[in-house]
């Protein structure tokens, strides 16, 4: 059983509590240098979600890809719009870098990880790390990721009302996000967009067959390719938004996490990931 450490902690930089919840595979070893660590982001388009919401996924990762998982309690919209959510990500992932020692991690071996909402802030973070210089994560794993604003590929017309989150619901979760008179156009907010995607993570990306986010991930995992960053896409069939959370509800959903393990324990070993 994955133990979790109950005292939340505060990242420093920002200014404010971001807690955290973390998730070791076992007692760390005095010997190791550190054992490999995800950052991992929930779904809930910005709005809803908490750390107990993939607690159950958290530590089937922690436990499957021997590493400690370090789940982040973003900031929430409306209370909190756009960027908050990406500053919070941005102090918890500088905080877990510069005490990584002290958390028995190796620094040279932290993953992002999210769904849904939490996809497109670990896309975000990439992008951040990237434009201020700083080296990126070993992995960066993007689960139907929300990474665009336009409502335009055919999946937002041909699932609009798929379960769990149609299309109307994806664009009330937006307005709540940046408000009703939107913000300036931001690469952190609409990774799809950027003009650029060289020099990112690898990337394994995880899209579900009945879902109106499915042509932007895989947009966004065709974009990564074109760039040269090694991609692994994963479209699993016959299951919607939401899916890859509900761990013991749908087999699928365990099946995606294995291979998500499988990706990263990959990418802790030698820093690479195929397609």
């Amino acid at each position: 059983m994955t133990e979790v450490d109950a005292t939340w902690t505060e990242p420093a930089g920002a200014q404010h509590s971001v807690p955290v919840r973390v998730y070791r595979p076992h007692e760390p070893d005095p010997e190791s240098t550190g054992l490999p660590c995800v950052l991992y982001l929930h779904g809930g388009g910005f709005t809803v979600g908490s750390l107990d919401g993939v607690d159950e996924v958290c530590r089937l990762i922690s436990v499957r890809a021997g590493c400690v998982v370090v789940s982040v309690d973003y900031r929430l919209a409306p209370e909190h719009r756009f960027p908050a959510a990406v500053d919070d990500t941005r102090a918890a992932h500088g905080w877990l870098v510069e005490n990584a020692a002290a958390l028995g991690i190796d620094s040279h071996r932290i993953a992002v990880a999210g769904d849904s909402a939490g996809g497109g802030l670990a896309a975000a973070l990439c992008l951040d790390l990237r434009s201020r210089g700083l080296p990126q994560p070993a992995l960066q794993v993007l689960v139907y990721p929300a990474v665009d604003n336009t409502f335009e590929r055919p999946s937002w017309t041909e699932f609009v009302d798929a379960p769990l989150v149609g299309t109307a619901d994806a664009q009330w979760f937006l307005r709540q996000y940046v408000g009703d008179e939107g913000v300036a156009p931001s690469t952190l907010l609409t990774p799809l967009q950027a003009p650029s995607l060289v020099g990112l993570a690898p990337a394994h990306v995880v899209t579900a067959e009945v879902d109106c986010l499915r042509d932007d991930a895989e947009a966004y995992a065709r974009r990564l390719e074109e760039a040269g960053v090694p991609v692994r896409h994963q479209r699993c069939p016959g299951v919607f938004h939401g899916f890859f959370t509900e761990i013991g509800t749908f087999t699928k959903a365990t099946e995606a996490v294995t291979d998500v393990c499988a990706g990263l324990r990959k990418a802790f070993g030698d820093g690479t990931v195929t397609s």
